[in-house]
């Protein structure tokens, strides 16, 4: 169970490893616990009349096109995105948003579904939000919450019978050395790097909290499935220019030189060992052994 805060999220974070394990066979589910409905319309060929009258029903199509690029399900929470405050100080936020809703009633919301889904492993974001929108922590606070009480019976009784997933990843996709591996490329052929104002912004954020690949312990093959990632992301007309930076570096160059995605461990229920390469270590051997000592005591 993939959750993330808004429609468009789950294309550029974790993307390839979803479409990697939904291929493979296991169950993947991702929840969007928002509409978008006040994400602004950041390609500019869909800036177009019409557009932002329907910006629900366009983020939802948008959606259902990027689940099956990703061969994915889909599951809406159905809270209200909350907008991206801009000004010193920012404004508050507008009444009813998700930011807002008391946690235990978004929580028993993603617990209810984590109790109908019955996910071994979750992946949200970081404390951090993978960037401070007011939507992304809530979404760290509420997956945090909904993984550590899914698996109480008494906590929230009337969500379902409990279901306790075995262990919760943060997703970190934009790492200062991996924008780093890509640079010294275009050093090396003699081309300006494409990135190099969003590599500044991750540098200067490195220096004040440090590279987030400090923090990963776990990195997945799925260099395979980048071109299904950004077949999802280009789903997302609204917000994915196809001309920016998203598709800025060339997809053979990002599979030669960083093949993988990566994520932080931050709970686990069974036994595993850093580094990892599958979300599902541990689980996998802990399934196998309990298969050879039923086949063992027939």
């Amino acid at each position: 169970m993939a959750v993330h805060a808004h429609p468009d999220d789950e294309s550029s974070k974790g993307a390839a490893t979803t479409a990697k394990y939904a291929a493979e066979g296991d169950d993947v589910l991702v929840v969007t616990l928002t509409g978008g409905e006040r994400g602004s319309i950041l390609n500019p060929a869909m800036d177009i009349p019409g557009v932002l009258d329907r910006i629900e029903e366009v983020r939802r199509e948008e959606m259902a096109e990027a689940a099956k690029a990703l061969g994915v399900r889909q599951h809406w929470l159905g809270f209200r995105d909350s907008g991206l405050p801009e000004g010193d100080p920012p404004p508050p936020l507008p009444e009813g948003s998700f930011a807002l809703v008391p946690l235990d009633e978004a929580t028993e919301a993603l617990v209810r579904l984590v109790r109908e889904f019955r996910p071994h492993v979750m992946t949200t974001y970081d404390e951090n939000g993978g960037y401070p929108h007011p939507d992304h922590i809530m979404c760290h606070k509420v997956s945090v919450a909904a993984f550590e009480a899914a698996g109480d019976p008494e906590r929230f009784p009337d969500a379902g019978e409990p279901w306790t997933p075995l262990k919760l990843y943060y997703d970190h996709g934009f790492s200062l050395q991996r924008l780093l591996t890509f640079a010294d490329e275009y050093e090396k052929i003699g081309d300006p790097f494409p990135m190099q104002e969003f590599l500044d912004r991750i540098r200067a954020a490195a220096a004040e909290r440090g590279d987030i690949m400090t923090r990963v312990t776990t990195q997945i093959e799925c260099a395979k499935y980048f071109p299904q990632r950004d077949d999802a992301l280009r789903a997302h007309a609204t917000q994915i220019d196809p001309n920016g930076a998203f598709f800025a570096i060339p997809l053979e160059m990002q599979q030669r030189l960083w093949p993988t995605e990566e994520f932080e461990l931050a709970r686990t229920r069974v036994r595993t060992e850093i580094p990892e390469h599958d979300l599902f270590a541990g689980i996998r051997e802990a399934d196998e052994t309990a298969t050879t000592a039923v086949e063992d005591e027939s």
